[in-house]
Order: structure tokens, then C-alpha cells, then sequence
């Protein structure tokens, strides 16, 4: 049975409460990390972006472009940095580019 915490709560913190209770954290750090890429990168970038992915703490990104992936590969610190300043925590702290 759901645990009650008094008649009023917001809607907020009962979303935190229920991702917390049924341990679903880590799915929504992976949805954060794709739209986090889409909006950090734009639409030049994301049309030739097939796939993001966050396994563990590597974000794996592939890309259909060998020059974009060659030209990105020489700022990656700085993706990341601006990822996880997106995203408000330390989530990234590796990208591998495919």
C-alpha cells in the first residue's frame, strides 16, 4: 500500500517521491541525457545524430558523419561539461563517439 504523507502534497514532490519508491532514477537520467544533446547541439548536429545513449556514466553517441564525429571528437571535455551543467548534476564523465 502507498505510504500517506498528509492530505496535501505537491504534484512535484509526489513525482520525486514515486521515482524514488519504484527506482526508476536512472531511466529518467537517460531520457534527460538524450533531450539534453538534442537541445545543447541543435539541428545541425541532430540531423546527423542516429542514436544517444547513457550506459553507467559514458554517453555514447552515433553519429552518420565520420567528419562531424572527427571535428567533435577534439571538444569532447567541453560536451560534457555543457551536458552536465544542462542537466544540473555530475551524470557524464565519459563520451564515446561511434
Amino acid at each position: 500500500m502507498a505510504k500517506r504523507y498528509g492530505e496535501q502534497m505537491s504534484l512535484s514532490d509526489g513525482l520525486k517521491a514515486f521515482i524514488e519508491q519504484n527506482r526508476l532514477q536512472s531511466g529518467m537520467d537517460k531520457i534527460d541525457v538524450r533531450e539534453a544533446w538534442k537541445q545543447l547541439m541543435g539541428n545541425g548536429i541532430n540531423t546527423y545524430t542516429s542514436d544517444v545513449q547513457l550506459k553507467g556514466d559514458t554517453l555514447y553517441v552515433s553519429l552518420t558523419s565520420s567528419v562531424l564525429r572527427e571535428e567533435l571528437s577534439y571538444g569532447k571535455q567541453k560536451i560534457i561539461k555543457m551536458i552536465n551543467d544542462e542537466l544540473g548534476k555530475e551524470l557524464v564523465k565519459n563520451l564515446i563517439l561511434r
